[in-house]
């Protein structure tokens, strides 16, 4: 059996949708926090199973009979570690083939404080012995549209990234890669830096938006600690605002841009293009 855990968030529903277009639903196990999410995926008869990171003994049940494992990082940001810890224990006593971990960009070598967590979770995937395969994600495109409704309407994106290249891909792209290395062999001990085939600076997002939207909007540049304040002013918690800010600066330096193409040689197509992400963004 293939299980996901986080499966009712959207990278997960997307792997799953991904998932199903070759493995029999009840085939696969959606292991998630609250069940009650989750009914739309029972209905189409995928398992559903109650695991959650902060409760072990969740874990352990929802791997019973699991054979392959993605284990779809925390959004607890400064606390992810433990939780993962608990998944990759879980992992071990289910006896798992293939244990898959969504990292981040060059995790290893990365920069930004975001990047520390996931460096510490794959040296513990990798201390466990579980055969194993890190997924090192880029930016999410349409997570840089999350400003979009703002930026349209004050006319500017802002940031700290300068004129630093995002290898950002769509969200489904990455859930592809995901299906791919569950449903398919030979991926035990490979690391993937999954990133767009083209990047883009966030100037060229905000050219893009204004080339489709018929709005001029301009991208601005702004000191790291201005932008984390105006993330905070929206509602961020201040330690999150600031780690996002830190990503920026450290894109602003490279660490968010790849050109191996490992992505779509992965999924075996082209990656979803900036403009394609962009006008389903506006269109929604």
């Amino acid at each position: 059996m293939y299980a996901i855990t986080g499966a009712s968030g959207q990278l997960g529903r997307l792997v799953i949708d991904a998932l199903l277009e070759t493995v029999p639903a009840d085939r696969i196990v959606a292991a998630v926090r609250n069940p009650t999410k989750a009914r739309d995926l029972a209905e189409r008869g995928v398992v559903v199973r109650e695991a959650d990171y902060k409760r072990p003994e969740t874990l352990a049940t929802a791997f019973v009979g699991v054979d392959k494992l993605l284990l779809i990082s925390s959004t607890e940001v400064n606390g992810r570690l433990p939780l993962h810890r608990a998944v990759v224990d879980a992992a071990g006593e289910a006896g798992v083939s293939l244990l898959a971990y969504t990292s981040m960009l060059h995790a290893d070598t990365s920069p930004a404080r975001l990047a520390i967590e996931h460096r510490q979770t794959e040296e513990a995937i990798a201390a466990s012995g579980l055969p194993a395969v890190i997924l090192r994600n880029g930016w999410y495109t349409e997570n840089h549209l999350m400003a979009l409704p703002a930026a349209l309407e004050h006319g500017a994106f802002i940031g700290v990234a300068k004129d630093g290249r995002f290898s950002s891909a769509a969200r489904k792209d990455y859930a592809a890669a995901a299906a791919v290395v569950l449903a398919t062999d030979g991926h035990a001990g490979k690391t993937y830096e999954l990133a767009a085939d083209d990047a883009f600076t966030l100037a060229q997002l905000a050219a893009e938006v204004s080339r489709q939207s018929g709005k001029t909007v301009v991208y601005n540049d702004l000191a790291q600690d201005a932008y984390a304040d105006v993330l905070t002013s929206v509602g961020l918690p201040p330690e999150l605002a600031s780690l996002l800010a830190d990503a920026d600066v450290a894109a602003s330096r490279g660490a968010l841009f790849d050109d191996g193409g490992a992505l779509a040689r992965l999924i075996g197509r082209p990656t979803t293009p900036l403009a394609s992400v962009v006008a389903t963004a506006l269109r929604d």
